[in-house]
């Protein structure tokens, strides 16, 4: 497996996992993918199945910095894992990543997540993640609810464990 950030020429096989992933849910299409990337204050990573020379996509992740660069604060705009790699460690591997982010510029980070998704709200709440409160019918046409979660910024994490 090979980790790497994803890139415009990565947009379409996004948005082809993107709709296996979230099919019920109004997926995000190439276009949305395209521009997400490209904007400066996006991050998005890509895991990778090399097999022969060839990479399938098998997951993707992406977080926002938004605030001041001194004050950022940190939003995971999606994560996903094809259904078939699914428990193998590839959304932890790649929350890795994101959390380093936002803890090297010591910001916070937020999310929703569906309720009944027990495996991500776990993976979450390993990484400090906090329940703030439930978001009724948040995942559209579905009308799933989201728990919308936090995990404070590192120097807070720190000061709380001494």
């Amino acid at each position: 497996m090979k980790v790497r950030e994803l890139t415009i020429a990565d947009a379409t096989k996004v948005a082809e996992l993107e709709h296996v992933l979230f099919a019920n849910d109004s997926p995000w299409s190439r276009d949305v993918f395209v521009a997400q990337f490209a904007h400066p204050y996006t991050f998005y990573l890509g895991t990778f199945d090399e097999v022969d020379g060839n990479e399938t996509l098998v997951g993707y992740a992406g977080v926002a910095m938004l605030g001041p660069r001194d004050d950022p604060e940190f939003e995971v705009h999606t994560i996903g894992v094809d259904p078939a790699y699914q428990g193998q460690g590839i959304g932890r591997a790649m929350m890795d990543n994101l959390v380093h982010t936002a803890d090297l510029m010591d910001g916070p980070m937020f999310l929703e997540v569906r309720t009944d998704n027990a495996p991500a709200v776990a993976m979450y709440e390993s990484y400090g993640f906090i329940r703030l409160a439930v978001r009724k019918n948040y995942y559209q046409p579905s009308g799933a609810d989201a728990f919308s979660m936090m995990r404070h910024r590192a120097s807070e994490r720190e000061r709380k464990s001494r």
